[in-house]
């Protein structure tokens, strides 16, 4: 059986998540060993990553390297699409939410609420950041983006439950476009999604305490 190295709220932990629950493949999710960043848990994992992967004598620590595993070993369903054309556009949709929309908004993950007091400036910077980021992505996206279920949807659904709760929670200045509302509400249809969401979203409201 598949191990999944994981924390409740990660996410890219429920990231991975959607990615299993669409393949229909059975796991077993553990915490790290010793908790996350421990020295226990970096003679498991190296790298100390979460989420991290293990299938038999094989172990996999980066998220995108995982999903595409799993995408690959369990082909049915193909969660990119069946032209280069499109597993490029999926791939680099999938990106843009790691290499810039999830980083912009966990750069405000320090100064919620109980944790330590934002500069002054630093949530209104951060504000427009992130918006910046959503107007991008609202561009980006081909008009089916989100009918059919791939890679590179896999991520947003969690940043933003996660920015949802924040902006009310933090101030943060931030408005979703109607295009990237029109395309989380496709991603959020699909039955994988929508059973993790079911999960997550009690684990996120009890770690914000909202």
């Amino acid at each position: 059986m598949l191990t999944l190295y994981s924390i409740p709220v990660s996410l890219y932990c429920a990231k991975l998540r959607i990615v299993l629950r669409a393949k229909d493949v059975a796991w077993e999710e553990v915490p790290p060993p010793g908790g996350y960043g421990s020295d226990e848990y970096k003679t498991v994992v190296p790298s100390g990553n979460l989420p991290a992967l293990r299938d038999g004598d094989l172990l996999i620590t980066d998220s995108e390297a995982i999903a595409e595993y799993l995408n690959e070993k369990y082909p049915d369903p193909a969660l990119l699409g069946p032209t280069p054309a499109a597993r490029a556009q999926e791939r680099d949709r999938g990106r843009f939410h790691d290499t810039r929309l999830e980083p912009a908004l966990r750069q405000v993950f320090p100064y919620m609420p109980g944790r330590a007091i934002a500069p002054d400036g630093f949530l209104a910077a951060q504000s427009a950041q992130i918006q910046a980021r959503l107007d991008q992505l609202g561009r980006m996206l081909p008009d089916d983006a989100g009918a059919r279920l791939s890679l590179g949807d896999c991520g947003f659904p969690i940043t933003l439950d996660w920015l949802e709760s924040l902006v009310p929670l933090m101030g943060l200045d931030v408005t979703v476009p109607s295009t990237v509302q029109t395309y989380r509400a496709r991603v959020e249809a699909h039955p994988p999604v929508s059973a993790e969401l079911a999960d997550y979203n009690p684990k996120l409201a009890a770690f914000l305490g909202t």
